[in-house]
C-alpha cells in the first residue's frame, strides 16, 4: 500500500511579520504578512498620517474583533473602495 501522506517538516517558519506600533499611547505588537505590512504604510502614506496614528484610528472604530482582524479587513475595505470608484478610499466601519 503506497501512502499519500506528506511529511510534516521539521520546524514551518512564520510568514508573518511582528513589529511593535503604539495604539492610542500603548506599545502592542501586531503579527501580519509583508504585503499587509506594505499596503498598511502604502495606505499611511496616502492619507498622509503615521502607521501608529491609522491603526489608533483602525482600533477606535473595530467592532468585535481582534485587532489584527480589524487591520486586515480595514486593508481590503480600503482598496474595495478605490477599486469600486468610490474615491474617497475611505472604508466603512471594520465589522469583521
Amino acid at each position: 500500500m503506497v501512502s499519500f501522506a506528506r511529511p510534516k517538516p521539521a520546524s514551518s517558519p512564520s510568514t508573518l511579520v511582528i513589529r511593535n506600533v503604539v495604539v492610542a499611547g500603548r506599545r502592542t505588537s501586531v503579527r501580519l504578512e509583508p504585503t499587509m505590512w506594505e499596503a498598511l504604510t502604502e495606505i499611511a502614506q496616502r492619507r498622509e498620517q503615521s502607521v501608529h496614528q491609522l491603526v489608533t484610528e483602525i482600533d477606535r472604530n473595530r467592532i468585535a474583533s481582534s485587532l489584527t482582524a480589524a487591520i486586515r479587513v480595514y486593508i481590503v475595505d480600503y482598496y474595495r473602495a478605490a477599486a469600486d470608484g468610490a474615491g474617497s478610499g475611505q472604508p466603512r466601519p471594520y465589522l469583521a
